[in-house]
Formats: C-alpha cells, sequence, structure tokens
C-alpha cells in the first residue's frame, strides 16, 4: 500500500479508490464531525493541521510480518498511538534508519491500522445512510442497493491468520491490534463494523471470540457482550450445526 518514500498526500492515492456515494451517505469520520460544534470548520482544520504537521514529519520505515513486507508512514501520524509515540521517543528507533520492526505483525491487518489512521476509517468504510438513519459498509450497501435489509455483507470480513492457523475476522483482529496499539476509536470502530456482518460461519464466530478473548483484558466487558449479542444472533445456525454443543462438550474459556 505504501510506498517506501511518499507523501500524505498520495499515500492512498491509489489504494482502494472509493466508489463515489450519493448524498444520502456520509462516512463515519463525516458524521461525527458534523455531529460537532461548528460543523463546517473543524473538519477543515484538522485536516490542515495534520497535512502541514506531516510535511516536515520524518517517514518511519516499518518491517511487517515474518516476511517482512515493508510500509511507511510518517511520524506524526504514527505517534497518534501511545505505541509508536513510546518507540519514536525511545532508543529502539535507530536516529539513521528510523526502521521499526514488527515480525508478529499480520500485514493485512497493519495496512488497515495505517489507513485508519491517515484516513480515519478502514476498507470497507463505514457509512451513515440519512435517509434510513442506518449504519453500512461501503461495498456491501453498493452490492445490495435493492435489498431492503441494506447494509450487510462480508466484504473482506475475513483474514486467515497463521500463527492459530484459521480464518479470524478482520474486525476482531484489528480491535486486538487497537488494544495494543491503544488507538480506543479504532476499537470502536470495528465493534460497530463487525456488528454488520451477517452470513458468518459458526466455526469463525467462536474462533475470532478466542482468539478475541485471549488478548484483549478479562475487564473488557464491551467487547464480551459483543460476542455474546453475536452468538444470539446467530444461534439457529448454531443449532444447525452443531457446533456450539461440540465446543461446550470441549470446555474452555468461551
Amino acid at each position: 500500500m505504501f510506498a517506501r518514500k511518499t507523501s500524505q498526500s498520495d499515500s492512498f492515492s491509489k489504494h482502494r479508490a472509493g466508489k463515489a456515494t450519493t448524498k444520502t451517505k456520509r462516512s463515519f469520520r463525516e458524521h461525527h464531525a458534523a455531529a460537532a460544534s461548528k460543523r463546517a470548520e473543524r473538519p477543515k482544520k484538522a485536516e490542515s493541521s495534520a497535512g502541514s504537521s506531516t510535511l516536515t514529519s520524518p517517514i518511519i520505515t516499518l518491517c511487517v510480518g515474518p516476511e517482512q513486507r515493508l510500509f511507511a508512514a510518517h511520524e506524526d501520524i504514527l505517534s497518534t498511538s501511545p505505541f509508536f509515540a513510546a518507540i519514536c521517543r525511545g532508543q529502539i528507533l535507530e536516529s539513521a534508519s528510523k526502521r521499526v520492526n514488527l515480525p508478529d505483525e499480520l500485514p493485512e491487518i497493519f495496512s488497515s491500522v495505517l489507513e485508519y489512521l491517515y484516513k480515519g476509517d478502514y476498507y470497507p468504510r463505514l457509512l451513515h445512510n440519512k435517509r434510513r438513519n442506518t449504519w453500512e459498509l461501503e461495498d456491501a450497501a453498493d452490492n445490495n442497493h435493492n435489498n431492503s435489509a441494506g447494509g450487510r455483507g462480508q466484504v473482506e470480513s475475513t483474514v486467515y491468520h497463521p500463527v492459530t492457523q484459521q480464518v479470524l475476522l478482520k474486525d476482531t483482529l484489528l480491535y486486538c491490534t487497537a488494544e495494543r496499539y491503544g488507538l480506543d476509536e479504532l476499537k470502536r470502530l470495528a465493534l460497530r463494523k463487525q456488528g454488520l456482518q451477517s452470513g458468518i460461519q459458526c466455526a469463525t464466530i467462536l474462533a475470532s471470540a478466542k482468539h478475541a478473548y485471549a488478548n484483549t483484558p478479562d475487564s473488557d466487558s464491551k467487547l464480551r457482550a459483543h460476542y455474546l449479542a453475536l452468538i444470539i444472533r446467530s444461534r439457529s445456525t448454531f443449532k444447525r450445526s452443531g457446533t456450539m454443543q461440540m465446543e461446550m462438550e470441549l470446555g474452555g474459556k468461551l
């Protein structure tokens, strides 16, 4: 996604150029900016501030995953995360190379984290449909525009996790990554998007729940309530597959 030498203006210019949306739909970031005071001025000021600060901000090279896929990002943007802010302030970064190694991260997930840091959302974007007053995932809404339910789909909803050797929900992995990086707003966004997914296989729901429980504090009641609601919502699917009964017989944390 990111060239080794890049600027904020073109970091995402060729990456999933979003489809034009109708005037009745606004992105997650735009919706919340409009609800705040000085609706027309605050988003422009934020964008101007971010753009000017990154003009002189050093470029950090990030080596992600066991294959060391290279990403690049501005230090000021990365420092939005307390995790990366600490790295940039500390001695881990070599002053000459400005390189960070993240061997345990998944490139697919880290790419979405960077997209969020730069744009306030990640693909597929969360859009607010003012006419229906509902939230939709952009491509799911486009693919199902004739469907009265709308806004639900499996647009890039799962990612293969090589360590666990399981297919997990992308939003779950993003939630856990956001937990490590101290990005609370990304956590809320990931949960909201995951709640719009449907038709998820039982094994994927349970594997994702176990991964989330193992990589978040036990005190994270919101995450656990979310998965409980997801399991209840899919109870008919679990009943037909017998997956839940098998998991209960095996025992475990879930």
